[in-house]
């Protein structure tokens, strides 16, 4: 077999934390919007990309693009084993114990639908409970919904106080011996809020519960090792780690993956197929169906080297640093409510304005060249826990500056005027 050799891609020289040297990674930053310089502060929704990932991306392209775990040929050698690189790159990342527990999917939407067309079905039955939270994103409810109406089983709701925190009491309440499995987010993108995920799954595992986590926004800013959580199920998106769209990662326990059924049927998630019978792969490959999105975990391999060359702990500090000073900037000015005070946050500053809709600050911040999200932000519960239809939300990442959230504070100014 041939062996792939992986080009070595210029990763950021980290002595010390240097925003304007992460910044020169970023191509797309370096460009105006409406006569401004751009002031990108939508990181909850997609983050944008280095070089370094982007390259990665163009370079399979031009010389390695081949189909995987199918070929002799030395193109598809060496695209497989970059392929699978890139799993033990993802397992390294968060201290998987074994390369076979990283499913890739196209996104944490998936991964999470596909614990719950698999173990789900597989598990659930009538009268049985999912237990969620109050803050969970759409799409750690959808699937539960639809899964729990198909085998009439019942979703449960863990409620949140005021600040955005999860209850306690009213969580470990809800834990009885109908449960059957808990999905709960490791921070919410509406609020910020960060979970103490590993005190919930001792609880769930005190009553021989599973758990899965979203951690779709925790995994760009927090240091996350499965193992220590000790959950069963965890998901993440590679656009929210400074890599590509259209790829996931499901990090699932290996007994719990070896005895979960396939989630789709095809080509490579089988050993052997006859007409009689059809004999599945082992995992990974069995929740593998198809021809996958070969670049996207090339791409994810570059972002997760990006980010652990930075180092996750310069990240999460020089984030709090930036969530603290725009906390307190934004909260001083008349006529804003901040929603979302949980004591433990990270990367999101969400807020309302007495008079305005959220959308109206969006399109006026637009224009002065600062991208922030408007809306419900895929959480229309939490919109009505609060009582409101939306929010406005900046959040940030490891390339923002204060300079940016000052332009924020002074594009909210502007708002203030135009609407009196």
């Amino acid at each position: 077999m041939a062996v792939a050799k992986f080009p070595d891609f210029a990763q950021p020289e980290v002595h010390d934390y240097n925003v304007e040297r992460v910044r020169a990674d970023f191509p797309i930053l370096h460009q105006k919007v409406h006569g401004h310089p751009l002031v990108y502060l939508d990181n909850a929704a997609t983050t944008q990309k280095p070089r370094q990932v982007i390259d990665a991306i163009t370079h399979y392209y031009e010389h390695d693009n081949a189909n995987i775990h199918r070929g002799v040929h030395t193109l598809s050698q060496r695209a497989t084993d970059e392929y699978e690189h890139a799993r033990r790159t993802a397992q390294e990342f968060l201290g998987a114990e074994d390369c076979r527990e990283i499913i890739f999917v196209r996104s944490t939407t998936e991964a999470i639908n596909l614990v719950a067309q698999t173990y789900g079905r597989q598990n659930l039955k009538p009268g049985d409970e999912v237990l969620i939270t109050a803050m969970e994103h759409h799409s750690d409810i959808v699937p539960w919904q639809m899964i729990c109406e198909e085998k009439q089983a019942k979703l449960r709701v863990a409620p949140i106080n005021e600040a955005g925190e999860l209850i306690l009491e009213d969580f470990e309440r809800l834990l009885t011996s109908k449960t059957k499995l808990v999905a709960i987010a490791h921070l919410s993108n509406a609020l910020g809020t960060v979970n103490p995920v590993r005190r919930f799954v001792e609880m769930a595992h005190a009553k021989n519960i599973p758990v899965m986590v979203d951690g779709a926004q925790a995994v760009a800013r927090l240091p996350v090792n499965v193992r220590e959580l000790d959950c069963d199920f965890y998901a993440f998106s590679g656009h929210k780690i400074y890599g590509p769209t259209g790829i996931g990662v499901l990090y699932g326990k290996l007994a719990l993956l070896e005895a979960m059924p396939p989630y789709q049927g095809g080509g490579d998630m089988i050993s052997s197929v006859a007409f009689e019978r059809t004999v599945y792969n082992k995992v990974p490959h069995k929740f593998e169906a198809g021809t996958p999105d070969i670049s996207g975990p090339i791409g994810l391999k570059a972002a997760l080297d990006y980010v652990t060359r930075l180092g996750i702990e310069n990240i999460e500090r020089h984030e709090n640093e930036l969530l603290e000073y725009a906390t307190k900037r934004v909260s001083a000015l008349p006529g804003i409510r901040l929603i979302g005070t949980a004591k433990n946050k990270a990367g999101v500053l969400s807020f309302v304005m007495e008079g305005v809709h959220p959308h109206d600050i969006g399109t006026i911040l637009d224009q002065e060249g600062i991208a922030i999200r408007t809306g419900h932000h895929c959480a229309q519960p939490v919109m009505e826990r609060y009582g409101i239809p939306a929010t406005a939300r900046a959040s940030f990442g490891l390339y923002n500056t204060r300079e940016e959230i000052d332009a924020l504070v002074s594009g909210i100014k502007k708002v203030q005027e135009v609407f009196g």
